[in-house]
């Protein structure tokens, strides 16, 4: 079958046409992507369809790129329903107090105290993200802050992984395996498989430079 990419964003110096030349060039298909949520590129129905008229008849899957967890009130099923399909990663949402975080972004996160409570957080916000949102991908799946990665295998316990997995398979949503962040672990794949879920293949590229790099 053909190889697809199906995370990639025309942005920080890629053009949709050099996209669309790395992908003749490389034999692999491309799945462009809007950034559609609050504060976003698409911020509602009129950015989305802009971009969508940019890839007409174009060669590559168009995709929808769901940020923050406003984003199911902004959009209409109509323009939502002519993309080819819709991802969203666990990266943005509120804590128990109201707090709006961006995961990747440290001020924000602020000192985790308590990691065992916070990735019991992260696990709740990611099962209904994945089995309340009309998504089609969980992408940068499992991706936990910087200041946690380095115990990602004793955070990330197989209870919490059954959560995320069982979620996945019971709502038919695919995993990204994320060849940038090398996320998620064996471990979780080798569960996420034995479950059933499917998977996709993403970059997530900052650029032009980092695309499709293994």
């Amino acid at each position: 079958g053909a190889r697809v990419d199906y995370h990639v964003h025309p942005k920080g110096g890629l053009s949709v046409e050099d996209a669309l030349r790395r992908s003749r060039e490389s034999g692999i298909y491309y799945g462009l992507a809007i950034n559609g949520g609050l504060g976003q590129p698409a911020p509602g129905d009129a950015g989305a369809e802009a971009f969508l008229a940019e890839l007409a008849g174009k060669p590559v899957y168009k995709a929808f790129q769901a940020e923050g967890r406003e984003w199911v009130g902004l959009f209409s099923n109509a323009t939502l329903a002519k993309f080819d399909y819709i991802f969203t990663d666990g990266m943005t949402w509120s804590d128990d107090a109201g707090r709006r975080m961006r995961l990747w972004m440290p001020d924000e996160v602020g000192t985790i105290a308590d990691p065992q409570r916070f990735m019991d957080m992260l696990v709740d916000r990611t099962v209904g993200i994945v089995t309340r949102e009309p998504i089609d991908i969980y992408v940068n799946s499992t991706y936990i802050p910087d200041q946690l990665t380095a115990q990602y295998d004793a955070l990330w316990t197989p209870a919490r992984m059954r959560r995320v997995v069982d979620a996945l398979a019971s709502s038919g949503v695919a995993m990204e395996i994320n060849n940038r962040r090398r996320i998620p672990s064996a471990a979780f794949i080798r569960m996420a498989r034995q479950a059933g879920v499917k998977f996709a293949c993403g970059t997530n590229n900052a650029g032009a430079d980092d695309l499709g790099r293994n």
